[in-house]
């Protein structure tokens, strides 16, 4: 009668030892392949590393270097205009398809594959593809002259004010579904006895959902819009496979900007220079973030 009860404490005492075993691989991969190629990229980034890693210190001078360089600069606008009218627009399309298929349609499973799908495939498909509709001589364009408008233009991605543009439509068309999907799971953990109330005091639908709803959507919206940020920062696939950059640089983003000067004009030292202020970037958005809504997390718990 007495041993039974010390075997769950045997078990408790256990189970946090089989835990941080089984946490080893992760552990080390987070220090070794995470922190540490962060650390040897900054210490190259202080170097004046060009085919290859070399010793001796530079001070900021791959810095000062990388921000007296116009496609750098370019890719900084680019990436800031294109990341605000992806994220607005996937949120925007995602709560409207999520409140659309909230309201019990028919076949909405089929529609809600539908619509996740895009995510599904690869961004080099997905701008393979849209470049092919939006290429004027073959897409949009030569439909529209087809049935008659023939003084229509939609030649964006041949366009340098407007190729940016055409990396957001394509993009928020795959990534739109996710954001639907994230807000339809909160959606549906709404309470039924709001909408019941709603229904008696004869409050419109749409004012419950601005008012009250998408409020209580806050872990789902914070998600979404981490999830987004990401994909904004590692753009590089749809632009390699819609416009390689162009026409010119129009479209140089910072991902590509890397790549570019880490394998194809082989500066290592400039090329590291530019991953750590995108890092700091990054990191200067989301940690504050993060704080906040760990903050608010205690502050719910308590």
């Amino acid at each position: 009668m007495v041993a039974l009860p010390l075997q769950p404490r045997r078990l408790r005492r256990r189970f946090p030892l089989a835990a941080w075993v089984a946490m080893i691989p992760m552990v080390l991969t987070v220090a070794f392949a995470y922190l540490g190629t962060m650390l040897w990229t900054a210490r190259v980034s202080l170097s004046h590393s060009r085919t290859f890693p070399s010793g001796d210190f530079a001070g900021v001078t791959q810095y000062v270097r990388l921000f007296h360089n116009d496609r750098w600069l370019l890719s900084l606008q680019n990436i800031v205009i294109y990341g605000a009218c992806f994220i607005v627009a996937c949120m925007v399309i995602g709560l409207l398809l999520a409140i659309f298929i909230d309201q019990r349609v028919v076949a909405e499973g089929a529609l809600r594959t539908v619509f996740l799908y895009p995510y599904a495939m690869s961004f080099v498909a997905t701008g393979l593809v849209w470049q092919w509709i939006l290429n004027p001589q073959l897409g949009i364009q030569q439909v529209l002259h087809k049935l008659g408008f023939t003084h229509a233009r939609f030649d964006w991605i041949v366009d340098q004010d407007h190729v940016i543009y055409t990396l957001v439509i394509a993009t928020v068309w795959q990534a739109s579904g996710l954001v639907m999907a994230l807000l339809l799971a909160g959606l549906r953990g709404v309470d039924d006895e709001i909408w019941k109330a709603a229904r008696i005091d004869g409050i419109p639908r749409w004012r419950v959902y601005a008012s009250i709803v998408v409020p209580m959507l806050g872990p789902s919206i914070s998600t979404a819009f981490v999830l987004l940020f990401v994909m904004v920062v590692k753009l590089y696939d749809a632009v390699v496979a819609m416009t390689q950059g162009g026409p010119g640089t129009a479209s140089e983003v910072p991902a590509k900007f890397i790549m570019d000067y880490l394998f194809g004009r082989a500066n290592i030292g400039l090329a590291s220079a530019a991953s750590i202020v995108l890092l700091t970037t990054v990191l200067a958005i989301l940690a504050p973030f993060f704080y906040v809504r760990s903050r608010a997390a205690l502050r719910k718990d308590v």
